[in-house]
């Protein structure tokens, strides 16, 4: 073996222990915070069917307005690896708490914005007269955790910068148990119904966001990092977060589109739509996972300017996130006779979805490189090219998805829009990743 051969495996190596110790606690994390829902939605079943109706209408809107937030986690997570890798812990954490004060600010402008505007809201968004009056209630309440989330997101990002997805792990798992647990007392214990789970969501996101801010805050004083908020700092990441934002709003505007065209094919097909668009995220949060390890790392390197590191660590991912996409897909249509009769007895709709559940298998490669590349781009901070080449995906995936009922396609016409929205996705990002124009070496990009 030569020493070429040997310097390479060992690098590899090394980077596939930094891929691991990152992403595996990033998914455990990732999938815990699904389960706040989930565990409203199982508590309040129990009350009526009004109330768990009102607590879907609720329940997407108030996904909607900390999804949108996601790039205080992502800005964040590459701004403070980069200074990790030049060194600068101080200034690391000096960028995180810029971060976290934006968080504070953005949420107290959401909530100014959502106590009064709640029942106009749930209105909007379709809810029947015996739904509304729980729907608002649980948004009015749960809105005043907002800045909490905010505050998880941007905390979450300055941990994962710093190369820690460990304690976003454990936080994530301590605030769904103790959310669990606050909302059986609450709705049944005190008898306060959908109110006492809204409660019970609040206190365990404002526990969740002290938890970090302990860390946070403790690791500031110990690299001497000032906690006052930086007008400027707090303008820059807000800066940083805007090209994000718009990539956000495109990607969830994909989506929207997606259902909206399942829903005007007919009943059957949205309800098939909805399983497989719930596999589709399930899968998202095992690749996400090394998307997230993507960002921390890239980051990292950049910032030590060593580009070659970040080459040969984009390299290496892209790998993990076709191997990874593989399994995925292999493992949809190995597992499908188990997991369709789980959602559905409906023999029409369980034909629906099985040839889209193939193409949603066969995507599954494409997706792990995509995810992949757009984690490496964040880790560089190249939010603007991201924004750009998703609107670009969003134009060419809306026509196409509009015309499918048109053209008399069915919930498998439209995966394979979805399919076509990844490619596009997939060119985009592999130009950019190829040019080498998104190494930006130092501090700061």
């Amino acid at each position: 073996m030569t020493q070429a051969s040997t310097t390479r495996r060992s690098s590899r190596r090394r980077h596939d222990r930094e891929i691991i110790a990152l992403a595996v606690p990033a998914f455990g994390a990732l999938v815990a915070e699904p389960l706040f829902v989930i565990v409203d939605s199982a508590v309040i079943g129990h009350l009526g069917t009004s109330q768990l109706a009102g607590l879907g209408v609720a329940a997407a809107l108030l996904t909607t307005a900390v999804s949108v937030f996601v790039f205080l986690a992502y800005a964040t997570t590459a701004a403070v690896a980069r200074r990790v890798g030049a060194g600068d812990l101080p200034s690391a954490i000096r960028q995180g708490m810029d971060g976290i004060w934006l968080a504070l600010l953005l949420g107290a402008v959401v909530v100014a914005i959502t106590l009064p505007a709640a029942p106009w809201l749930v209105e909007a968004f379709g809810a029947s007269e015996t739904a509304a009056p729980y729907a608002t209630t649980y948004l009015r309440i749960s809105s005043l955790g907002i800045p909490a989330m905010l505050v998880v997101l941007a905390a979450t990002g300055v941990l994962r910068g710093l190369q820690d997805t460990r304690t976003p792990l454990y936080v994530a798992i301590g605030g769904f148990a103790a959310n669990g647990a606050l909302n059986v007392a609450l709705v049944y214990g005190a008898g306060l119904g959908i109110a006492g789970s809204a409660w019970g969501t609040v206190i365990a996101q404002v526990g969740m966001a002290l938890a970090y801010l302990i860390v946070v805050v403790r690791g500031a004083r110990r690299h001497g990092a000032s906690l006052r908020p930086d007008a400027a700092g707090i303008r820059a990441g807000a800066q940083a977060g805007v090209p994000l934002l718009v990539r956000t709003l495109s990607l969830r505007s994909v989506l929207m589109i997606a259902t909206a065209v399942a829903a005007r094919l007919g009943d059957t097909d949205i309800a098939a739509h909805q399983i497989v668009l719930s596999l589709w995220s399930l899968t998202a949060f095992a690749l996400d996972a090394i998307a997230i390890a993507g960002q921390a790392i890239i980051g990292r390197y950049l910032g030590a300017n060593d580009a070659k590191g970040a080459r040969e660590a984009c390299r290496r991912m892209v790998q993990w996130g076709i191997a990874s996409g593989v399994v995925l897909g292999v493992l949809i249509v190995l597992a499908r006779p188990l997991f369709i009769p789980l959602f559905t007895g409906d023999e029409s709709v369980q034909d629906t979805l099985l040839p889209a559940l193939l193409v949603l298998a066969l995507s599954q490669p494409i997706a792990g490189v995509v995810f992949v590349l757009d984690g490496v781009l964040m880790g560089a901070g190249d939010g603007r090219y991201l924004a750009w080449a998703m609107l670009l995906t969003l134009a060419v995936f809306a026509p196409v998805a509009l015309l499918v009922p048109s053209f008399g396609g069915g919930l498998t016409a439209l995966w394979w829009a979805m399919t076509l929205m990844m490619t596009v996705r997939l060119v985009t990002l592999w130009l950019r990743t190829r040019s080498g124009r998104w190494i930006v070496t130092g501090a700061t990009r």
